[in-house]
């Protein structure tokens, strides 16, 4: 019981860092474009998480059930603490450095290198690639579900909000700037919100995941055993139906998420909104529906993307629609370099806090 306890208790924290740490996803450019202040902007993403966060639990099932052999998931075993913990180290070693990396991947990274330990080096431990004979969508597995999408949806991203940006400079070439300004300036609120919205449905969803992945690993044979009602989690996969997730965990989750972003993450926000490009009120309003737009389809489809990647995409394609030259690329590459190593590092991170725990007899 206290195990459990332990182990949903440092999922809300990494819950909480995730939040102040991606705040600057749906906020930097409503911040940086002076739209908003920042205050007004982290309350409303918080507010936008908060509401994305309790619509729809797609994601929260591909991290509970199609990543990983989830009967190596025990409570005793210490693999979602230790999967936990290297995703948090990540988290603030980046935002330390202001570098907008992804906390979906971290968590991703972790919980693949820490049942990777668990299962004694056991490659098929991991789920790596179940093809759908329909489309690749809807295949399952570390390489469809987390692998494909890092590449594809940042680049989905860049090329919709470059495709936007071209269409409203060409609409748009002959207006007065002050009036330009002036519409997406209020526009620009509404595309903010929505992709505070978005942020809620795909990285909130992933703790949900964790914590249904715990509560499941409490279990034998699909029941729960020595726990109270309360912390009830219907698992109803031999009836044919879909893994569900109970209320209170997409409550909890979508809180603390919202708390977190309320505090704010200014070092990102800095990164994304002021060094890599100069915004507008139509630069950003771009960036942010295009990215909002990616986000919406890959949650539907259970895609835990990264939203950090897709909103630093988005705004690389609305800069280059203006001129190539208009983004500081040497500020991309620190970027994109967190990007390529956040899988690997969070897994090792992990995989060591395993090997370490298994020496000292855990599990």
């Amino acid at each position: 019981m206290t195990l459990v306890f332990m182990v949903i208790f440092v999922a809300l924290i990494f819950e909480y860092i995730n939040g102040f740490h991606d705040t600057a996803n749906s906020i930097a450019t409503v911040v940086s474009t002076k739209v908003l202040t920042p205050r007004q902007a982290v309350l409303m993403a918080a507010g936008t998480n908060l509401l994305g966060a309790l619509w729809g639990t797609a994601v929260a099932k591909t991290i509970a059930s199609g990543l990983i052999d989830t009967t190596l998931v025990t409570v005793t075993s210490g693999v979602i603490i230790c999967a936990l913990l290297g995703a948090i180290v990540w988290n603030l070693l980046t935002w330390w450095f202001g570098l907008p990396s992804s906390s979906s991947h971290a968590l991703i990274g972790g919980l693949c290198g820490a049942v990777f330990a668990a299962s004694r080096r056991n490659p098929h431990a991991i789920i790596w690639a179940v093809p759908s004979s329909q489309h690749w969508w809807l295949g399952k597995g570390l390489l469809w579900k987390v692998i494909v999408p890092m590449v594809t949806s940042p680049l989905a991203g860049f090329i919709l909000g470059f495709i936007l940006m071209a269409a409203l400079y060409l609409l748009l070439h002959n207006r007065r700037p002050q009036r330009v300004n002036r519409f997406f300036g209020v526009a620009q609120i509404f595309s903010a919100a929505s992709m505070g919205v978005m942020h809620g449905t795909n990285d909130a969803q992933k703790t949900m995941g964790i914590i249904a992945l715990t509560l499941l690993g409490a279990t034998s044979g699909g029941q729960f055993v020595h726990l109270p009602s309360w912390l009830s989690f219907l698992r109803t996969e031999q009836h044919g139906k879909d893994l569900e997730i109970a209320l209170w965990i997409k409550i909890v989750c979508a809180c603390t998420m919202a708390c977190g972003t309320a505090v704010g993450g200014w070092r990102i926000i800095k990164t994304l909104g002021h060094k890599m490009v100069k915004l507008h009120p139509i630069n950003g309003f771009a960036a942010e529906a295009s990215s909002a737009a990616v986000i919406g389809t890959a949650t539907l489809l259970g895609i835990p993307v990264s939203t950090t990647h897709n909103i630093s995409a988005a705004i690389m394609g609305v800069g280059s629609a203006k001129r190539f030259n208009a983004i500081k690329w040497s500020v991309v590459e620190r970027m994109v370099w967190a990007w390529i190593l956040t899988l690997p590092v969070t897994a090792g991170i992990a995989f060591v806090l395993v090997w370490i725990g298994q020496k000292l007899g855990w599990g």
